[in-house]
């Protein structure tokens, strides 16, 4: 099984701290890691993967797979640009949104059309005719957030 996680390349102390707990517990739960492959959330959590014995995979924007944060594991160089974050979120069984800037925000938007499931971590509040949309269901802990992903194995 394949969690999504998506987030800021440039993380705030705390959502590098919340991601890398993420990255820990998908491993110790056998899922695999898939994020963007960079800096920021994206490297916290690989590294609390990696840590863990896991497996991380990167989908990186561009072509060279020395661009990819020294804990991933599979590099997947796609030459895309930020279209590549449609492939980031499609591969995951559910997404975990944790913090995040305009980027991240879009990834929310594409697995949402999708139907896919997110996982929301001190991310984007969503409002739609200024009412909150429940469409994206907030999590008060990595813990919650990575047990709620998981209990969508079939």
């Amino acid at each position: 099984m394949i969690i999504s996680v998506i987030g800021e390349s440039k993380a705030s102390p705390e959502n590098y701290s919340i991601a890398e707990t993420v990255g820990k517990l998908i491993a110790e739960s056998g899922a695999t890691v898939v994020c963007g492959g960079l800096d920021g959330v994206m490297e916290a959590v690989c590294k609390g993967a990696r840590t863990a014995g896991g497996t991380t995979i990167g989908i990186l924007p561009g072509l060279d797979p020395s661009e990819a944060n020294k804990w991933v594991e599979i590099p997947i160089c796609t030459g895309l640009g930020y279209a590549r974050n449609i492939v980031v979120i499609r591969s995951g069984i559910a997404v975990i949104a944790i913090g995040g800037a305009y980027g991240t925000l879009s990834e929310i938007g594409h697995a949402l059309s999708d139907a896919k499931p997110v996982f929301a971590l001190n991310t984007w509040e969503l409002t739609r005719n200024g009412l909150i949309d429940s469409s994206m269901e907030v999590c008060e802990s990595p813990e919650e957030a990575v047990r709620k992903a998981l209990s969508l194995v079939p």
